[in-house]
């Protein structure tokens, strides 16, 4: 037997709850980077490694469980020189770590059993550290100066590290241990185990802000029952998706699992964060896309993020913020660097989209709930977001949604590809502010419609009118303005001084998912989409391979990002072509498959003739709400499922099943208060459609086209 040694591994392993998160690699050790124990963007432990003695564990496997709650590592021994007694050869002492998270703490216990013939004396050392370190700081920001890291103390069982910082927030790390230092250095505890034949024992240990009662199997145990409880009921809230497909089945599952784990339980509601490590605190476009992806199965995840987002709504004018009123939140953080305000993401609203997409989804969830007593609470907000972006129309020469950062600090470009090389001219010039992105014009054109249909439902006739009208300008300045009759296609922006941005990107995709360009036009961005240009056999790349500044290993300029690919598909769905839609959905899943079922936030554009599996981007948030969502999207673009909260009613147009796949039941489906299955069954060259469960009856079914 050869195991390999953990420090050979790249996988890391991802635990989150609430605001805390864990990075540490497949033997459970945290050894430095982008590794760490987080809370409140602050790293609490940045060093964490278990050694026996000085010989690294050889590693066995390693697992999170289905649920996300809990990781599980075992560990064998490399052979053990005496230590007052016989050496233990290799492979003779199995070690098990297990670990999980809740309540901000991290809870943890090494089970050790000698399976030798004599008695083994076991030295496990643990080595610790914690730096304190901002989450911008772990992600490469360099800083003028830090605060204080005050001395470390401990008692026989803890150790307490602190840090005085800039923003004069004195931040603590504790850790506990069930047992008794065998012996401790300044940044190694030792603890020694005289192992019996055939005999288990276990070393407990926690971590957390603030010190606790000692670590104990009860402890461990009761915590572990609370923590499964809480992501068990997070699930329960999402329909469940079976099929005829194992794998398929898997990756539903996993997809659902994700989106619990990346999903925080907020005084508003429930609240999708981002993605782990950089990324794992309320973002507003991410949370918004997130939600209008699981809409149809969880609209709980929407009202939760449209009741946080109206709660965070910028009220003031602030150049560094990149706020003025009405406009919705982009980013928060809670780190000591946002706190002394070295950088503007305490609360950020450097994000063009975030506001009509705000919009948009308040929209669809009336739609998907039927829900007007939360509208009218909403109804404020929705106003002031809605007269934010007429503004900013109001101010552009073409009657466009565009952006210009207030202050360097900011973001250079605040659509959601943000990257700073992200638009430009055909021939790769970078063009001058303000800024009007192809598909944040859709995301206007969305939020003037639903604030129309909105406005009908709450019998204000003029307002209605209103915003119709302001729906139907756009579109007809985005056709006149955005247009590239030559390449058939949408070009990606019109720069400050109105000229268009002649390039090729994915973004006018997301037209279709708004539904702004006519049948003709669409079917030629739908078309080019699909070409090798565009798609790579496993997703659409942001960028067209043709275009000057495409790089397929690039953040945003011809990577594959697969909440993008979703959105492009929904669009083309919504257009009536599915089978596109299902192609889509085939080569996500094929992607899927390649990465153990679990889709990253981005991979490399490579085509499939050039590489046999998708490349990983090698810093790509894992997991990803906006990606686990994607799944959920494709899905629903693929079956033509809709369901209608004002009448209470579930619409199917013209479904497809994914390839390979004969049937597929959604369970749990919410409509108004009562749950049914919705059944899919081919049947030859075609689908059918039925109710199932205890309100099967009084649920209506209406089938479209």
């Amino acid at each position: 037997m050869e195991p390999i040694a953990s420090n050979t591994l790249s996988t890391t392993y991802v635990l989150k709850d609430s605001d805390c998160f864990i990075v540490a690699d497949a033997a459970g050790d945290i050894e430095g980077g982008s590794d760490g124990f987080f809370h409140n963007d602050t790293r609490l432990l940045s060093y964490f490694r278990l050694r026996l003695g000085d010989s690294q564990p050889a590693l066995l496997s390693a697992a999170v469980s289905r649920d996300n709650v809990m990781f599980v590592a075992h560990l064998t021994n490399r052979p053990l020189p005496p230590l007052g007694g016989p050496p233990a050869a290799q492979g003779m002492i199995h070690l098990q770590r297990e670990r999980f998270l809740h309540r901000d703490r991290l809870y943890e216990r090494i089970a050790c059993c000698n399976y030798g013939q004599e008695i083994v004396r076991l030295p496990l050392r643990l080595s610790f550290a914690a730096d304190f370190r901002d989450m911008f700081e772990v992600r490469g920001t360099v800083r003028a100066t830090r605060g204080e890291l005050l001395a470390v103390e401990s008692t026989p069982n803890t150790v307490l590290f602190r840090y005085q910082g800039l923003d004069e927030a004195l931040r603590s790390s504790v850790l506990s241990f069930s047992r008794e230092f065998s012996g401790l250095e300044e940044d190694t505890g030792e603890f020694v185990l005289d192992l019996h034949p055939g005999v288990h024992e276990e070393l407990y240990l926690e971590c957390g802000t603030t010190p606790a009662e000692p670590p104990s199997p009860k402890r461990f145990r009761d915590a572990a029952v609370q923590a499964r409880a809480t992501m068990r009921s997070r699930q329960r809230r999402t329909g469940q998706i079976r099929s005829g497909g194992p794998l398929f089945d898997a990756w539903m599952d996993k997809s659902r699992a994700d989106l619990a784990l990346l999903t925080s339980e907020l005084e508003t509601g429930p609240y999708p964060y981002a993605g782990i490590p950089w990324f794992s605190t309320p973002f507003g476009r991410d949370a918004v896309i997130t939600a209008l992806q699981t809409l149809w199965l969880d609209p709980a995840i929407a009202r939760g993020v449209l009741a946080f987002l109206a709660h965070h709504q910028a009220q003031e004018e602030s150049a560094f913020l990149d706020a003025a009123p009405g406009k919705i939140m982009h980013e928060t953080r809670k780190g000591e660097m946002a706190a002394t305000r070295e950088l503007p993401f305490g609360r950020y609203y450097g994000g063009v989209d975030t506001t009509p997409l705000f919009v948009t989804l308040a929209g669809a969830y009336a739609e998907r709930t039927g829900d007007l007593a939360f509208v009218e609470r909403l109804w404020p907000a929705l106003r002031a977001a809605t007269e934010w972006i007429e503004r900013v129309c109001d101010a552009n020469r073409d009657g466009f949604l565009d952006y210009a950062r207030g202050s360097s600090t900011g973001l250079a470009n605040q659509g959601w590809k943000d990257s700073e090389d992200s638009v430009f001219h055909a021939d790769g010039r970078f063009p001058r502010g303000p800024i009007a992105l192809v598909e944040v014009q859709g995301y206007a054109f969305a939020a003037f419609r639903a604030m129309a249909l909105l406005s009908k439902r709450r019998n204000d006739v003029d307002a209605a009118m209103h915003w119709q009208e302001r729906s139907e300008r756009m579109r007809e300045a985005v056709e006149a303005r955005f247009w590239m009759s030559e390449a058939g296609y949408y070009g990606i922006a019109v720069d400050g001084d109105g000229a268009l941005c002649r390039v090729r990107a994915s973004n006018p995709g997301h037209l279709l998912f708004a539904g702004l360009p006519d049948a003709e036009r669409a079917a030629l961005v739908a078309a080019n989409l699909l070409t090798p240009a565009f798609h790579t056999g496993w997703g659409l790349r942001t960028l067209a391979s043709d275009q000057v500044r495409y790089n397929p290993m690039s953040y945003h300029n011809g990577s594959v990002w697969p909440h993008d690919t979703a959105l492009c598909a929904a669009g083309m769905a919504r257009y009536g072509d599915r089978a596109a839609a299902s192609r889509l959905m085939r080569g996500m899943f094929e992607a899927a498959v390649h990465f153990d079922l679990r889709l990253p936030e981005l991979f490399c554009g490579f085509s499939r003739v050039q590489t046999a599996t998708p490349v990983a981007y090698p810093v790509a948030c894992l997991p990803q709400a906006w990606a686990a969502g994607s799944a959920f999207m494709l899905l629903q673009a693929c079956l033509g499922l809709e369901i209608d909260g004002w009448r209470g009613e579930i619409r199917v147009e013209r479904p497809m099943l994914p390839p390979g796949i004969d049937h597929v039941t959604i369970r749990r489906v919410v409509v108004d208060s009562r749950r049914v299955d919705v059944v899919f069954q081919r049947q030859g060259d075609r689908v059918s459609t039925h109710l199932e469960g205890r309100d099967a009856a009084v649920v209506p079914l209406r089938f479209v086209g």
